[in-house]
Order: structure tokens, then C-alpha cells, then sequence
């Protein structure tokens, strides 16, 4: 098989909660124990560092794994899902799992994985544990894909547990209330390993205390933190949003360098800096083209799109123009109620199952009273939106980490650098 065939193979025998969504979910940990049994238990044999949390997770980890490469360790990150590339997902100081490791692994370890009939996600956590043993990483910074307590990444021993905050986000099988999805996701705090929370509620705070509490878990709430030595900070990832995951970092790093990591304050500024050149990340309040700006963002529920309207609402823009597109197991009407009704709206759809048909979300869309028309996909919309606005407006893609992915795949043929 080549790479491709590879791909399609793992997506058709495994199929992936990216593209299918809930048949994708499979719970319970007795088939990854059973694959890192086989594979030796690779995960014993580097350092790592476990973070959950329903926003914010993704750019904590691969900022994390930015200052940990800036202070010389050989880093591993794993993290889901990927946008255009599924090697995205494994990388070792920046750079994807090859092509060919892909491959080996599959046709190597397909006969003893197939009848465990493992999630895809099972199947990718193993192999990305696997890599970086024989890669001899000294550190993986490991994000966990859904939840927390039955999350196949949580048989990890980690150094330092963070929870980045709680919002609703799969409730289907996290539960619904802030509360019970709390739980699951405290669920990766272990014994006597720190445990840093980014944000709480009154309602969600008791549920890290306790659990905690019951773990000998040292916890630190970063809104109590003070950080004064780093106020002045040049954070590269410019979102709202960014400003808590800072705050969440920095009471990260002490309890790291407590922990015997060797990171001084050149590695974490310049980490901070140069996060997306040093390990990759995209999608992150991400600039494609100046006058008119387009940006992108993959904040896909309410939690994560509440600071996305606070921050197009301090756009200066002659107009604003948002392209969007969700799929059809999120909140779509707590999105839209939440959406500015001044912009002009480009409704489309992404190129995956899941995907909402761009009726259906006009028809949303038009109840909750925005305006705007519907687009067969990204490139037309994201066309369209370019052909209508002038160099002082704005135009802004997101809705679905598919959207932007297909947003990026298309950036050449739309001349976005």
C-alpha cells in the first residue's frame, strides 16, 4: 500500500470520529491497554505532559511543546485532528511522522489490531506512542481527543496534568451539564501529579477540588495566578482567547521546572513567540491576506466562538463578511443566536459526512436573523466573499475545524499566502 492507500484503509476499517462522528466513539480503555500491552507499553519510556479541556487545549499543547524544543529536549506532540494532513497529528520537534513509518505500521501490525477492531483513534494514539519511543523523545506533550476519564490517552503517567476550561461540547457523551463534563474530563487527574486548571465556574470548580482532593493531586486555579515577570509577553497566537491560555501556561512552567525541566526565560518567550513556526500549528486566529483581512479560526462551539464575536466586534472594518459552516452534532442555534446580525453571511458546507448541508444552516441561520446567501462549498464562498468586499473590509472563515481545513487546502488556487 502506499500512503494513501494507508489512509483510506485506516479511515474505512477504523472509522474516524473527524468524519462520521458519534459511530466513530467508542468507550472504554480495554482496547488501547490491549494495543500498548502488544506494543510494550511504549508510553513508560519518555516524560509527558497531559492536557484536556473543551477549548484551548490545542494551542497549550503545542504551546508547551514550542518552549520545551526551545529548551533542547526532543519533543513529541500529539494532538487531534488535523487539518489537512493526518501526520499533523504525530510530530517530533515540528516535524510530522513520515510517510513511510505510516505505512509500516499498518501493514506490520494489521494482523494482530484487526480483530480488537480499534477506534481509529485508539489505533493513532498507539501509533503515536510507539513513535516516540523508538524516536527516543525525552517528552510528549499528549492532548487528549474527547473528555478526559475514558479518553485512550489517559493511561499515561504524566509529569503535569492541565485543564484548560469547560464548556459544552459532545454532550452526547460527556454529559449535559458543565458539571458531569467536568468530571469526565477531571477524570485524567492522577495521584500526587499537579494539576493546573485554566478556568472554573462555581459550578465546575468543586468538581476539580474534590476530585483532586481525593487524588493528592496539588491543583492551581491560573485566575489566581499572578505572573508579573512575564506581563510583557509576545504571544504569537493573537486570539482573545489566547490571553487565558497564556495565563494558563505560565502557571504551567513553574511546576514544570519544580518537576526538574531545565526551561529559563529565553526558551519560554521565544517559545511563546515562534509557536507556529516551531511545531506547526494552524487555524489559530491564523491571517491569510491583508486589505481586505481574512482570517481564520477553528473555534467551533459556543464556548470558543464567544471570544471569536468579541473579537470581530473590535475589528475596524468598512464591512464585515463571515463565512461559516458547522457540522451537525454541535449547537447550531447557540452559535447563531450568538453571531452579529450587522455582517453579511456566507452560509457553505465542508467537504466531510458531518457536515451541515448550507440550506439547512441558512434556513438556522435566517430564523435567528442574519443575512446572507448559500454556497455549494469554501472556495466559492470564501470567492464570493473576496469579489464583494472592499480593501478596508473583513472576512472571517470558521464555524468547523473542516471549514478552515478545506480553507487552506484551497489557499493557493484562492492566492491567500
Amino acid at each position: 500500500m502506499n500512503y494513501q492507500d494507508t489512509l483510506n484503509y485506516l479511515y474505512d476499517s477504523a472509522p474516524m470520529f473527524q468524519q462520521v462522528g458519534a459511530s466513530a466513539y467508542k468507550e472504554g480503555l480495554d482496547t488501547t491497554l490491549a494495543l500498548d500491552k502488544h506494543f510494550g507499553h511504549p508510553h513508560r519510556q519518555f516524560r509527558t505532559i497531559h492536557v484536556a479541556g473543551t477549548n484551548g487545549k490545542g494551542s497549550c499543547s503545542h504551546t508547551l511543546a514550542a518552549i520545551l524544543q526551545e529548551a533542547g529536549y526532543r519533543t513529541g506532540l500529539y494532538t487531534s485532528p488535523h487539518l489537512m494532513d493526518f501526520r499533523e497529528r504525530i510530530r517530533i520537534d515540528g516535524q510530522t511522522i513520515p510517510e513511510q513509518y505510516v505505512i509500516d505500521f499498518v501493514e506490520k501490525e494489521r494482523a494482530f489490531f484487526e480483530p480488537l477492531h480499534p477506534s481509529f483513534f485508539e489505533l493513532t494514539t498507539a501509533m503515536a506512542f510507539r513513535y516516540f519511543a523508538e524516536q527516543k523523545v525525552d517528552v510528549a506533550v499528549i492532548e487528549v481527543g474527547l473528555g478526559g476519564r475514558l479518553d485512550c490517552t489517559n493511561i499515561i503517567r504524566p509529569d503535569l496534568c492541565i485543564i484548560t476550561n469547560i464548556s459544552f461540547d459532545h454532550t452526547q457523551f460527556l454529559g449535559d451539564t458543565l458539571a458531569k463534563i467536568a468530571a469526565e474530563k477531571a477524570g485524567i487527574i492522577k495521584p500526587g501529579t499537579p494539576v493546573v486548571i485554566g478556568e472554573t465556574t462555581p459550578e465546575i470548580r468543586p468538581v476539580f477540588v474534590k476530585k483532586a482532593q481525593e487524588c493528592g493531586a496539588p491543583i492551581y486555579l491560573a485566575e489566581e495566578n499572578e505572573t508579573p515577570a512575564y506581563t510583557d509577553i509576545d504571544y504569537e497566537l493573537k486570539g482573545l482567547y489566547q490571553e487565558k491560555n497564556k495565563r494558563t501556561l505560565l502557571t504551567a512552567i513553574p511546576l514544570l521546572q519544580k518537576a526538574r525541566y531545565q526551561l529559563d526565560e529565553q526558551n519560554i518567550r521565544s517559545g511563546f513567540a515562534h509557536v507556529t513556526e516551531l511545531t506547526g500549528l494552524m487555524g489559530r486566529w491564523q491571517k491569510l491576506q491583508d486589505s481586505p483581512t481574512l482570517i481564520c479560526d477553528t473555534g467551533h462551539n459556543t464556548g470558543g466562538m464567544a471570544y471569536i464575536i468579541k473579537q470581530l466586534e473590535q475589528q475596524p472594518c468598512r464591512k464585515l463578511h463571515i463565512i461559516i459552516g458547522m457540522v451537525n452534532d454541535k449547537d447550531i442555534r447557540g452559535v447563531l443566536a450568538m453571531l452579529p446580525r450587522k455582517a453579511e453571511y456566507y452560509f457553505t458546507k465542508a467537504s466531510v459526512k458531518r457536515a451541515l448541508p448550507e440550506q439547512e444552516l441558512y434556513a438556522l441561520a435566517t430564523e435567528a436573523g442574519l443575512q446572507g446567501a448559500c454556497y455549494p462549498d469554501v472556495p466559492s464562498a470564501v470567492t464570493a466573499a473576496k469579489q464583494k468586499s472592499l480593501p478596508e473590509d473583513f472576512i472571517f472563515v470558521g464555524g468547523s475545524n473542516f471549514i478552515v481545513a478545506d480553507l487552506l487546502s484551497h489557499r493557493d488556487a484562492l492566492n491567500l499566502y
